[in-house]
């Protein structure tokens, strides 16, 4: 991985989830009423989300679990009521901060940790599980390979992650997003296919050990995201 463009790009991605994007993302990610647009998003990640859960345990008593760009905590708070130790981190303090205030009360803070820094920070620990839903769709496919080998180094049973799927209409999404001013853009998405991010996986030797699982697509109006579990052989 360019440790320059990985640096150049959390540092894109840390100004604009705590700046630019923060009060948005916190409405796209509560209960508030949405525009018709953003309510596909909410659909789409609410459908992506749950489908990571239903490939976690149920029951996750005593695993440690690391969320890597966690956001404003929802999944966080699933595991951790499943059980599991939970170590949710995000490059956005402000964001960081909602999750936080997000904690029911009726669960078990010491069970859950939200942190902001960065998710390959190896001062995180070892994990059981890690997530990262959407958080690694903005890196190009060669770094998204080494940010996963640097997750699954700490991981003892399942690498879940997420990427921008390279279709057609999500294509003609960027192009149109190209068009406002540079300042309201989200930093771009790195699309790839599945094909291309798992010849990538397989032929890196820091992944020698782990093996794609299960696999599924989520379109929901203006969110297209994949699915791709990792796990060891």
């Amino acid at each position: 991985m360019s440790v320059a463009t990985y640096l150049e790009r959390r540092g894109e991605l840390e100004t604009y989830f705590d700046r630019t994007a923060v009060e948005a993302w916190a409405r796209l990610t509560s209960d508030a009423p949405l525009g018709r647009i953003r309510a596909t998003v909410r659909a789409g990640r609410d459908q992506m989300r749950n489908t990571l859960l239903s490939w976690l345990p149920s029951n996750m008593s005593g695993a440690r679990l690391l969320d890597a760009g966690c956001g404003t905590g929802a999944l966080s708070i699933e595991a951790a009521r499943r059980g599991a130790r939970v170590v949710a981190v995000d490059l956005s303090p402000t964001l960081v901060s909602v999750a936080r205030e997000r904690i029911p009360v009726d669960l078990d803070s010491s069970a859950l940790e939200f942190r902001s820094g960065d998710m390959l920070d190896p001062r995180l620990g070892k994990f059981d599980f890690v997530v990262a839903m959407d958080s690694l769709i903005h890196y190009r496919p060669a770094d998204t390979c080494r940010i996963m080998a640097g997750l699954a180094a700490r991981t003892g049973e399942a690498l879940l992650v997420t990427f921008a799927p390279k279709t057609p209409a999500l294509a003609l999404m960027h192009a149109v997003g190209r068009l406002f001013p540079r300042g309201d853009r989200a930093p771009a998405i790195e699309p790839v296919s599945e094909r291309k991010l798992q010849r990538l996986l397989l032929s890196d030797e820091n992944l020698e050990r782990w093996q794609p699982g299960r696999s599924r697509r989520v379109a929901s109006g203006f969110y297209k995201s994949h699915a791709l579990e990792m796990i060891p052989r």
